[in-house]
């Protein structure tokens, strides 16, 4: 019996998405306005509701497909990284939105430069699935290359946090940097995941 092809296509929805998202976020910290990070933060939502369809498509499909390409499970599971990944600047974008702090600093853009670069490696390892025995050495490359970004994305805001207790003087300036900083890094986290879980696909299935 054939398996069903469709979840690769929801997939690749859900991993462009992600790489849209990413691309917003990064974009919308040249953007200083009250306005302009609304407007930026509507946008974002709009794609993170969009992610949300995309995976709950997959939920129900995977309950109804009686034979699918990979375990219910491991399919579930790529999905649910990816939504959360969305989730993570998501929630950078509202608490830049609510928080209107300064200007976002070299340390805040660079962590969004990495974010959107992991975007762009899980869109290419998700799409090279569909054919992963043929494709298990380049999907490893991208995933050895999402474990490297987050390791320069801890650099990156430790390097921050030491320099931000030295500088800032305004505490409500100080908090709010370092919310929103951890909530960059923490979607680095999330981004080196999904590499961990389609990792995880190589070695089960080839």
């Amino acid at each position: 019996t054939p398996k069903e092809p469709k979840f690769f296509p929801l997939l690749n929805n859900l991993s462009d998405t992600l790489l849209k998202t990413a691309t917003l976020l990064e974009e919308s910290l040249s953007h200083h306005t009250p306005q302009e990070r609304e407007d930026y933060n509507r946008r974002i939502k709009e794609l993170e509701r969009l992610g949300d369809t995309f995976n709950h498509t997959i939920n129900n499909e995977l309950a109804t497909t009686f034979i699918t390409p990979f375990d219910r499970e491991d399919i579930n599971r790529l999905a649910v990284s990816l939504d959360d990944v969305i989730d993570r600047i998501n929630g950078c974008a509202k608490r830049i939105y609510l928080y209107d702090p300064r200007p976002i600093g070299a340390a805040g853009v660079e962590l969004a430069k990495i974010i959107r670069i992991c975007s762009h490696h899980i869109v290419e390892a998700v799409s090279m699935i569909e054919d992963i025995h043929a494709n298990a050495t380049k999907i490893r490359k991208s995933c050895r290359e999402l474990h490297s970004l987050e390791n320069q994305a801890d650099d990156v805001y430790e390097k921050f946090v030491q320099e931000l207790f030295v500088k800032e003087k305004d505490f409500a300036e100080l908090i709010k940097s370092k919310e929103i900083m951890q909530d960059l890094e923490k979607a680095t986290d999330a981004a080196e995941f999904v590499g961990k879980v389609i990792k995880g696909m190589v070695v089960k299935y080839i």
